[in-house]
C-alpha cells in the first residue's frame, strides 16, 4: 500500500483511474488500510463498509476494463456524515435512537449523486448526536480527534467528515451545516468546507435538526475539488420543499483562470471583537490578498446569533418531543438538556427570532450592493483541547462547547452561501477564513478561495496524526 494514494484528490485520483493508471481497487484498498491503522486513534468514522467499498470499486474497474466511464469522481473514496441515509444501514444521526433504528430504504439524494458520478463510499462518519453541538464528543460513540492534534478537538457536528479528509481517509466528505457544523470543524482541521446558500443542494434523505437552517455540503482538500463536488450535487429533487427550484448553476469549469470578486470588505463589529489574534491574522492576511480595504459592520450580527439559538433550540425540541418524552435515558445527557430547554422556549419568542432574523437578512442585502464579498473568521480561535471546558473569548470566560459557534451562527440563520478556506499561518495549529458572498452566487466565495489557494495563502494537506 502506498499511503501517497491517499494523498491524492478527487480529481486527480478519478483522472488517474479513467486514464487506467490506477485502479480503483488500489485506490480504495489503500483507503481502506489507512483507515484501519488511524481510525482508532481519530474516531472519524463510526461505520467503514468495507465489503461493499470494494465490491463498488470492482465494479468501476469493470466498466474501465470495458471502456465505460464510470463518470468523473470514477474510483474516488469518500464518506458522509452519519445523518445520510445509506440504504441497508440504520441512520443514527450520533443517536443511540438512531443506530437501534430500522435501515434505510435508499440512500439520500446526495450519497445517490455521487455515487452515481463514481465515487465509492467508504463509510459514515462521527457527529454530535442529532447535529447539536460543536466538538463531536459523542456520549455513545466516542469522541473524534483533530488529526493535527489529537488532544484538542476537530469541531462539529461535523467533526469526522472534516477530520477524514484532513486525515486523508478518503478525498472528500459529505456534511451538514445547520449553525456552523461544516465551517467550524474545517477550520479547526484546516480543509476547505462549503455551506451553500439555503436551498441550492436537496436535504432528502438527510436527518433534519432545523428544516429551515439546515444546509448540506461538502469538505474537500482543494479548491478544484470542493467545485467539482458541489456542481455533481446541485439540481432540484422534491423530497425537499426548499430545493424544488431549478438552480444548477456549475462553479469547476474555468475556476483557476477566473478573477476574485473585486469589490471585497472585511466584516468587523461583532466578527471583529469576537475573534482571537490568530482568527484576526487569519482574516487580514486573506483581506490583504484579496485586495479587501473597506471594514464594514452587520450591525444584527449578535441578535441573528440569538436567533440561531432559539430557533435551533425550539426547532430541535419539536423534532424529538416523542422519544424525549417516552425514552429519554436514551438521550446524550447533554443533547437531551438543551432539547429540553428547547421545549420550553415561549412561542413569542421564537416568533421575534424569525422576524429579527428577516431584519438582519435585509441588512445583509442591503451590504451586498456595495460588496461581491464578505470576509469573516471562521472560528474565535484554534482548536480548544478536549478537557478546555472554558475558554478566554473578547476578555470573556465562556463555556467551551455553545460559543464556539458565536462567528457561524449569524451567517447560518441567514442562509447565504460560504465557502470555509483553511489559511495557512506559521501557527501549528489550522484556523480558517469564511468567504460569504450573496445568495445564489456561490461561484463569487469559490473564485475568492481559488485566489487565496493559487497564491499559496490558502491550502490543505493530508496530516497523520
Amino acid at each position: 500500500m502506498s499511503v501517497d494514494l491517499c494523498e491524492l484528490g478527487a480529481f486527480e485520483a478519478a483522472a488517474a483511474v479513467r486514464g487506467g493508471r490506477l485502479s480503483a481497487t488500489a485506490l480504495t484498498e489503500a483507503a481502506l488500510d489507512r483507515i484501519e491503522r488511524l481510525n482508532g486513534g481519530l474516531n472519524a468514522f463510526r461505520l467503514v463498509f468495507a465489503e461493499s467499498a470494494l465490491a463498488a470499486a470492482a465494479a468501476v474497474d469493470r466498466e474501465i476494463g470495458s471502456g465505460d466511464d464510470p463518470g468523473p469522481l470514477a474510483g474516488v473514496p469518500f464518506g458522509v456524515k452519519d445523518l445520510f441515509d445509506v440504504a441497508g444501514v440504520p441512520t443514527a444521526a450520533g443517536s443511540r435512537i438512531g443506530a437501534d433504528g430500522p435501515p434505510a430504504r435508499r440512500d439520500a439524494v446526495l450519497l445517490e449523486r455521487v455515487r452515481a458520478a463514481g465515487a465509492v463510499l467508504l463509510g459514515v462518519q462521527m457527529m454530535d448526536e442529532y447535529a447539536y453541538g460543536f466538538t463531536t464528543q459523542n456520549a455513545h460513540f466516542g469522541r473524534t480527534r483533530n488529526p493535527h492534534d489529537p488532544a484538542r478537538t476537530a469541531g462539529g457536528s461535523s467533526g469526522g467528515s472534516a477530520a477524514a479528509v484532513a486525515a486523508g481517509l478518503g478525498a472528500f466528505s459529505l456534511g451538514s451545516d445547520t449553525n456552523g457544523s461544516i465551517r467550524l470543524p474545517a477550520s479547526f482541521c484546516g480543509v476547505f468546507g462549503l455551506k451553500p446558500t439555503f436551498g441550492r443542494l436537496p436535504r432528502t434523505g438527510a436527518f433534519p435538526f432545523v428544516f429551515d437552517i439546515d444546509h448540506v455540503g461538502p469538505f474537500a482538500r482543494s479548491v478544484g475539488d470542493l467545485a467539482l463536488i458541489y456542481d455533481l450535487l446541485q439540481g432540484a429533487d422534491a423530497g425537499d420543499p426548499a430545493c424544488i427550484a431549478e438552480r444548477v448553476e456549475p462553479v469547476s469549469p474555468g475556476l483557476a483562470e477566473r478573477a476574485p470578486p473585486a469589490r471585497v470588505g472585511v466584516l468587523s463589529g461583532w466578527f471583529h471583537d469576537k475573534a482571537g489574534p490568530q482568527a484576526r491574522d487569519a482574516v487580514a492576511a486573506a483581506a490583504e490578498a484579496l485586495g479587501a480595504r473597506a471594514r464594514v459592520e452587520l450591525g444584527g450580527a449578535e441578535a441573528a446569533r440569538s436567533a440561531a439559538f432559539l430557533i435551533s433550540a425550539a426547532s430541535g425540541a419539536n423534532l424529538h418531543r416523542r422519544n424525549l418524552s417516552e425514552r429519554p435515558e436514551l438521550f446524550d445527557p447533554g443533547t437531551r438538556g438543551r432539547l429540553l430547554a428547547g421545549g420550553l422556549l415561549p412561542a413569542d419568542a421564537v416568533l421575534q427570532a424569525q422576524r429579527v432574523r428577516r431584519r438582519v437578512y435585509e441588512e445583509a442585502l442591503r451590504l451586498f450592493r456595495d460588496f461581491d464579498l464578505l470576509i469573516a473568521p471562521s472560528t474565535p480561535m484554534p482548536a480548544p483541547r478536549h478537557d478546555e471546558a472554558t475558554v478566554e473569548i473578547a476578555g470573556e470566560i465562556l463555556p467551551t462547547r455553545p460559543n464556539l459557534g458565536l462567528l457561524t451562527q449569524p451567517i447560518s440563520v441567514l442562509g447565504l452561501p460560504v465557502v470555509a478556506a483553511p489559511i495557512r499561518l506559521a501557527a501549528a495549529l489550522p484556523i480558517g477564513v469564511q468567504l460569504i458572498a450573496p445568495p445564489w452566487r456561490e461561484d463569487l466565495a469559490f473564485a475568492a478561495a481559488a485566489r487565496l489557494e493559487a497564491l499559496g495563502l490558502a491550502g490543505s494537506q493530508v496530516v497523520t496524526p
